[in-house]
């Protein structure tokens, strides 16, 4: 490919002739010029928009210097954590220092600081003072009211106070950057756009909006007050909507924050012109020495098909973030992408995944979301279906025959999240019998996350019955033709609302279904998201009810324990678990216990159960 990397050096710059940026674009992860990459996409589209952009990855956080590497820009600064939060990309859920950060070079740690986009903001105003920063990505978005940091274990203020910068883009960004970038090209400055949809800005409290509004709470109650903080969430939630949603505003002092009514998602056509943008589709070439960049290989020869989930998971940001109304990209356009794969070095014939946040969604759920809005009083899935929600895999179905169809493609996967209860629902089998026929490499990932409908509720996730059919479908079309292929279940432990004894139930579901997994994931408390604010509380902010909590790290290890019974290392945290669960019936020989006595000489006591045979539930891996 003749595509060009944006310049990332000065001398870069120069050759291109240019004597400034327009923008230099701050990001937290290494350079990567990949559509799975936000800093990429949106740094090429303000590049077709005619303007010039350089890109500061990774920069020395240790002072202010390499933030004078382009001189100081035209326009101003944009700034993102990365692809993920950086304190999720630095901390376990356990709080420890993670040892591989796949955003970086040779995934080695520690190439960007905690708390990325406030640092780096505050290096910019070291270097140039009062020049225009916009700051944006999923670390500001997420962050963009006074949020709970479970690091910290207190309420924080929005990212837009402690960062100091002047405007904050939220959710998928392109509209707000393309339409601010223009602004600031026409003189406007920086401290008076305050009319763009999905920004928020710090005003006075007398300062006349330019939309409806509600909310009002001050940060000095929200830090402090749990009902309040659920509430005021609760509404955030609820207003996250570009047909209905509304602005909403805190008080800080003498200053109120605003944020503006969500931008409407982009349509097929946008969605289409922006992917077929001049990617490099790699690392920039200066990282080859240092092992790349990991986190190309899952995505290099990937292709993303839609943006939004109308899932609702109540652990998940994406409904913060994306918006819970779907669209996608023609099949014309993937198809071309898809060829384009083709020509690619190191293209082996496999397309690795044609997904999204979850792969088998190609459209909104119902035509009323197109008018009126997502409901704000129910989920399209959970805990039944909507009765306007619309099942339909064909477009889907006929998008991945089109890609496979091309020359040189040998196999095409679906890698990422299958919704599994909206796959069960359609009455046309025609996708599913595809799917476990021609895309499963072996393994299908899904995330039924527990068994017990009291937890599943509060996780905004369907019935455990809804996850058995599936299973049993899966496997009789998986053995109707020929193959064996397993489910790797996503398991989450201590989850709001789980007890032991929700704990043991689980376990005894996986030695049923002799399901053994090789890592469960421990609820992890990260902004956003509506089961953090549970965690927080003890109340639901959907429901104003309370909900039970678990906050100690031993219960925590107790919980984790029991998903893991047959373990022989958490042995004794099973036997604990079970005797403070008041289940000592699932100790001992019987073939329904999950754990032998504790012997007092000899050889120490087996865990139960068999080994899993072929075409059995198996357990899987995720990041925790």
């Amino acid at each position: 490919m003749n595509t060009e990397f944006l310049p990332i050096s000065r001398r870069d710059m120069q050759s291109r002739g240019w004597d400034c940026a327009d923008f230099v674009y701050v990001t937290g992860d290494a350079y990567v010029d990949h559509p799975s990459f936000g800093a990429a996409l949106l740094s090429r589209l303000l590049e077709r928009e005619g303007f010039r952009v350089a890109i500061l990855a990774q920069p020395d956080f240790r002072s202010a210097e390499d933030f004078k590497r382009f001189g100081r820009p035209r326009l101003g600064f944009l700034v993102t954590g990365g692809n993920i939060d950086s304190m999720v990309a630095h901390y376990t859920v356990a709080k420890q220092k993670r040892g591989t950060d796949y955003y970086s070079p040779g995934g080695k740690p520690g190439r960007r600081p905690d708390r990325a986009v406030i640092v780096y903001c505050q290096r910019i105003r070291e270097a140039y003072g009062d020049v225009p920063i916009v700051i944006g990505g999923l670390e500001a978005s997420l962050r963009r009211f006074a949020h709970y940091d479970y690091w910290d274990d207190k309420v924080r203020a929005s990212i837009l106070v402690e960062s100091g910068a002047d405007l904050l883009s939220y959710g998928m960004g392109e509209r707000s950057i393309v339409r601010i970038a223009k602004l600031l090209d026409k003189g406007a400055p920086i401290g008076r756009i305050r009319d763009v949809r999905g920004t928020v800005y710090l005003t006075t409290p007398d300062d006349r909006l330019h939309y409806e509004a509600v909310g009002g709470w001050d940060f000095a109650q929200l830090r402090h007050d749990k009902r309040l903080y659920a509430r005021a969430f609760g509404v955030q939630y609820r207003e996250q909507d570009a047909v209905v949603g509304r602005a909403i505003t805190e008080k800080y002092g003498e200053r109120l924050l605003v944020q503006n009514p969500p931008q409407p998602p982009l349509e097929r056509e946008e969605l289409d012109a922006l992917y077929d943008l001049p990617f490099v589709r790699d690392y920039h070439p200066v990282y080859k020495t240092q092992g790349g960049v990991p986190a190309i290989d899952e995505v290099k020869f990937s292709i993303t098909h839609n943006r939004g989930c109308f899932g609702g998971c109540n652990f998940c940001a994406l409904a913060f973030h994306q918006g819970r109304s779907v669209r996608s990209r023609s099949i014309e356009s993937v198809v071309k992408e898809a060829e384009l794969l083709t020509h690619l070095p190191g293209f082996k014939g496999f397309i690795h995944d044609v997904g999204g946040p979850t792969a088998n969604f190609r459209s909104p759920a119902c035509e009323k979301q197109l008018t009126s809005g997502v409901c704000t009083n129910r989920k399209c899935l959970a805990p039944t279906p909507c009765k306007n929600l619309r099942v339909d895999h064909s477009e889907y179905l006929e998008l991945l025959r089109r890609v496979e169809q091309i020359p040189g493609i040998k196999k095409v996967f679906i890698r990422s999240g299958i919704r599994f209860d909206y796959l069960i629902y359609d009455p046309d089998e025609s996708f599913f019998r595809k799917l476990v026929r021609d895309h499963v490499s072996g393994q299908l990932k899904v995330a039924p996350e527990h068994c017990c409908d009291n937890v599943l509720s509060l996780m905004g996730k369907p019935g455990v019955q809804v996850y058995d059919r599936f299973c049993a479908r899966f496997f009789a079309l998986t053995k109707a033709c020929g193959k064996e292929q397993y489910l790797v279940p996503y398991l989450m432990s201590s989850h709001p609302g789980s007890t032991l004894q929700d704990a043991a139930t689980l376990a005894c579901y996986l030695k049923k279904h002799k399901c053994r997994p090789e890592q469960v994931q421990d609820f992890y408390p990260t902004p956003g998201t509506a089961s953090t604010v549970m965690y927080y509380t003890g109340i639901n902010p959907l429901t104003g009810k309370k909900v039970y909590v678990v906050t100690d790290p031993h219960e925590k290890a107790l919980q984790r324990a029991l998903l893991q019974w047959s373990r022989p290392q958490n042995a004794d945290l099973v036997r604990e678990a079970l005797i403070r669960a008041d289940r000592r019936d699932l100790i001992g020989t019987a073939e329904k216990c999950l754990i032998r006595p504790k012997q007092t000489g000899g050889k120490p006591a087996r865990t139960g159960g068999r080994r899993p045979q072929p075409n059995q539930r198996k357990g899987g891996n995720r990041k925790k």
